[in-house]
């Protein structure tokens, strides 16, 4: 029996990409020299994309595959992919979530860590020679200091129990509350930033949180603010955060994700006050090699007859 026919739209783990072989027929869009050819010559026989999280999935490719049911999304973010457009054609769209909470939560409080006690200017300073003389006294303690998560999901509970035993009171704020939450709920974003001294972004990308966090919401978190986001670089004005680091709006920002990734503004590079990080706060040998491995199991078990074992909220399964 042949194998089933999929596309890879983008470079992914090579221990991903051996998994997926060795059940499908894996067809390299990234590498195709011409991609509309290589799409209209496979368009009869693929069922299914794997994705990472380069290569936009919008209504344009997927009208190019007639037969496509699944996409199956490496990362628990997918804004690449047009997912109510997907459920409109009965295509189920998959992420890779839980696999890959906890450590994502690490990252984030480390990044918190290193932002507010200024670990890598510090870091710098030592390896410039500088010891001679005390590193300056930092104003960013974390003790007694209340941290706002904008978008409590998996991820974002995860940061708040690490917070919660680090003595920070915690406020939030998503589009509604979340049921059982003991935790401090805010009704807009601007007011979480005023109640919070660290405003930590873990919101997902796309069009309804595209660059929510702007000036006003700089602004209210006020001079002796820091900014932290590990969610999507989306969500972000950079041009207004560039302008508040500049301006002293706000006092820091840690960063692990940008919004034309992997471009990073000339500006944010020549800042002490700043912490870049290379979109890591998952990238463990351990952790990718879940999430590869729940990419994978999403095809398999859907072509096997079965479920989709992590269906996005926009394609439920079973269909409602």
């Amino acid at each position: 029996m042949s194998k089933p026919e999929i596309i890879v739209t983008d470079p992914l783990m090579p221990s991903v990409l051996d998994g997926l072989s060795e059940v499908f027929s894996t067809n390299l869009l990234w590498q195709a020299s011409d991609p509309a050819k290589f799409l209209d010559n496979l368009a009869p026989a693929v069922r299914a994309i794997a994705s990472g999280h380069a290569t936009p999935i919008d209504k344009t490719l997927m009208d190019r595959l007639p037969r496509l049911e699944i996409i199956s999304n490496f990362g628990v973010g997918y804004d690449n992919i047009d997912a109510t457009y997907a459920a409109s054609r009965k295509i189920v769209v998959t992420n890779t979530p839980d696999v890959l909470t906890e450590e994502v939560a690490d990252t984030a409080i480390g990044l918190m860590i290193m932002t507010a006690r200024e670990l890598s200017a510090a870091e710098r300073w030592l390896r410039a020679g500088n010891w001679q003389q005390s590193y300056p006294l930092t104003r960013g303690s974390l003790q007694n200091r209340t941290l706002g998560i904008y978008g409590l999901g998996r991820i974002g509970q995860a940061i708040a129990r690490r917070a919660s035993a680090m003595n920070m009171k915690i406020n939030y704020h998503n589009r509604n509350p979340v049921s059982g939450s003991a935790l401090n709920y805010c009704s807009s974003l601007e007011e979480l930033a005023k109640e919070s001294d660290i405003l930590m972004c873990v919101a997902p990308g796309g069009p309804a949180t595209h660059h929510t966090v702007n000036t006003r919401i700089l602004q209210a978190l006020g001079r002796d603010g820091i900014f932290i986001n590990v969610g999507r670089g989306s969500v972000v004005d950079e041009t207004a955060l560039v302008s508040a680091l500049q301006n002293n709006t706000i006092m820091a920002a840690g960063l692990d994700v940008f919004e034309k990734e992997p471009h990073v503004p000339d500006a944010l590079l020549t800042m002490d006050h700043v912490v870049l990080l290379p979109h890591v706060a998952s990238a463990s040998v351990d952790t990718r090699n879940a999430m590869g491995q729940l990419q994978i199991d999403n095809l398999s078990q859907w072509f096997s007859g079965g479920s989709p074992i992590t269906p996005v909220h926009e394609t439920p399964w079973p269909p409602k």
